[in-house]
């Protein structure tokens, strides 16, 4: 599963955090990778070139130059979380529909030509970037086979349990009917009496 990252602070020696769209917070310590990749050697040598790092604009990684770069998913794998925030909607919204297009193994282009929606579209959705409309989500949920319940509270803020997977959301629809059923088995039919004539 892809998360990409939506911000990063950089800390003492070679350390920093990377805020994922998932809302997790990791830290990381550069000099790890020292031994493996050797020319990351200079971000400790060169204080302003590590504080200068930008998250490159697809939230795949940190770029520091031409040379030097780093990828957030080994990060986010290999790091410490260290907090937790509340994603926005877009971005909780975002990974949920990647998770569910990956658990069914398709592409995004795959998904772009299942809900006629451009994979430009989906990748920017799936980043949790840009303002999609409730078609589009709808468009992108009937090809996934798949349904999404938002829990929104009254100061327009995403409650904990802000998303559910489709299967507790089918889940949840089955047990309602199992007991609407079993309630009305229940209740008594009504009994008529037919006149003698």
């Amino acid at each position: 599963m892809t998360i990409y990252a939506v911000d990063v602070r950089f800390l003492d020696d070679v350390k920093l955090e990377m805020t994922f769209q998932d809302g997790k917070v990791v830290r990381y310590d550069m000099s790890k990778m020292f031994n493996k990749y050797p020319q990351l050697v200079r971000l400790r040598e060169d204080r302003v070139l590590f504080i200068n790092g930008k998250l490159d604009p697809g939230g795949f990684g940190i770029i520091w130059d031409d040379e030097l770069d780093f990828d957030a998913m080994s990060i986010y794998e290999d790091g410490e979380i260290v907090g937790k925030i509340k994603p926005t909607l877009n971005q909780a919204i975002g990974v949920q529909i990647a998770k569910a297009r990956e658990k069914r193994g398709i592409t995004q282009v795959d998904l772009s030509k299942m809900s006629h929606i451009d994979q430009a579209d989906i990748s920017k959705l799936e980043k949790g970037q840009g303002n999609p409309t409730i078609s589009k989500i709808s468009k992108i949920l009937d090809a996934l086979d798949c349904d999404l319940e938002i829990v929104v509270n009254k100061n327009n803020k995403l409650r904990n349990d802000y998303i559910k997977p489709a299967s507790l959301i089918s889940n949840t629809r089955m047990l309602d009917k199992i007991k609407t059923r079993e309630k009305e088995d229940k209740k008594e039919t009504p009994k008529y009496h037919s006149k003698e004539a």
